[in-house]
Order: structure tokens, then sequence, then C-alpha cells
């Protein structure tokens, strides 16, 4: 005779089937073990409106500026590659305002006889400004991640511009990208 009660026991004990999900720090760490081993990486076209395929040309020269590590044109050789969407806009930003103050008096007398008599006067008023002003914008942002082999996501940004002093949005993003991917990747170095 075979005895299954101990094991039917062991199943419906709390917490025996169901496993602790990994702590934030956990997956964090994980990742940057992950980022640690990453030599070659391949930029895959980037989603977004027609500017985006010139964020992806901006981005690569930002990684290669970098030196993390060799930017690949094959993604059969990159240990992993660079995803995401980019998106850069001109668009015009229009302010219109208007302020006016305004009054009026008038006042009046009259007589109808044979020697016409009449009182007339008036009194105005008027100030009236408007404003127009049209300035020329430029914003650029991308969202991208850093996608193992496997498929995994091991690191992650979303940046935005208006643009900086000597550069455009565009280029700014890319800097801003590779400099978090340096800040991150520098912090994986110093893992034990």
């Amino acid at each position: 005779m075979v005895r299954l009660w101990p094991i039917a026991l062991f199943l419906l004990a709390p917490g025996a089937a169901a496993e602790e999900p990994p702590s934030p720090a956990a997956l964090e760490e994980s990742a940057l073990r992950q980022l640690r081993q990453v030599r070659r990486v391949y930029v895959d076209r980037l989603t977004g409106g027609e500017t985006a395929a010139q964020m992806r040309e901006i981005l690569i020269s930002s990684l290669e500026g970098a030196r993390l590590f060799v930017v690949t044109e094959n993604p059969e050789r990159a240990d992993a590659t660079l995803r995401g969407a980019a998106e850069d806009l001109i668009f015009t930003d229009v302010h219109t305002s208007s302020d006016s103050i305004d009054a009026h008096a008038t006042f009046g007398s009259g007589r109808a006889t044979s020697t016409s008599r009449g009182t007339y006067g008036g009194v105005g008023a008027g100030q009236s400004e408007s404003e127009h002003s049209a300035e020329r914008r430029h914003e650029a942002v991308a969202s991208v991640r850093l996608v193992s082999k496997e498929g995994d996501v091991i690191w992650s940004t979303t940046q935005e511009s208006l643009g900086a002093k000597f550069r455009g949005a565009s280029a700014d993003v890319a800097d801003k990208i590779a400099a978090r991917l340096k800040e991150d990747f520098e912090k994986a170095r110093r893992m034990k």
C-alpha cells in the first residue's frame, strides 16, 4: 500500500506551490550582470515618424563616442539589440492675446420752437492692445531598450530634449541616452 497523504499535505501547505517573485533589487542586479556581459550592440531601426531613421544614425554616433561596446551593423554578431521609438518635431508655438478698455458718454438736450436751442456733449475714451508671437520650437524624444539574444530587456530609458546650447534636440537626446547607458554600465562594472 502506497501512502500519498504526506505529499498531499506538502502541496496544500501555504507557499509550497507558489514561488516568491524576485525583489526589485534582485531584478536590477540581474539586469546589471547581463549588461556587464554585453560586448557588441546592434542598433535596430527605430519606430516613429520620418525622423526616426535620422535619430538612429545620431544614436549610433553617440554610442560609438561613448566607447562602451562595439556597435555592429550585423545583428547576428550582436550580444544585444537596441530597439525603440523616436520622434523629432519642429513646430511653431503661437500665442495671441488681446486687451481692450473702452468708455463712452453722450449728453443731449433740445427744444423745438421757432428758435431752436440745444445742448449736446460727448466724451469718449478707448485703449486696445493686442500681442501676437510665434516661436519656432524643436523637440525630440526617444524611448529605447537593450534586449539580449534571449529576448530579455536588460536596460531601458526614455529621454527628451528641447535642444541644447550648441546642438539640436536629436543630438542632445542621443547623448543623454549614451550618457545614461554609460552610467549604468559603470555601475554594473563596480558590482562584485
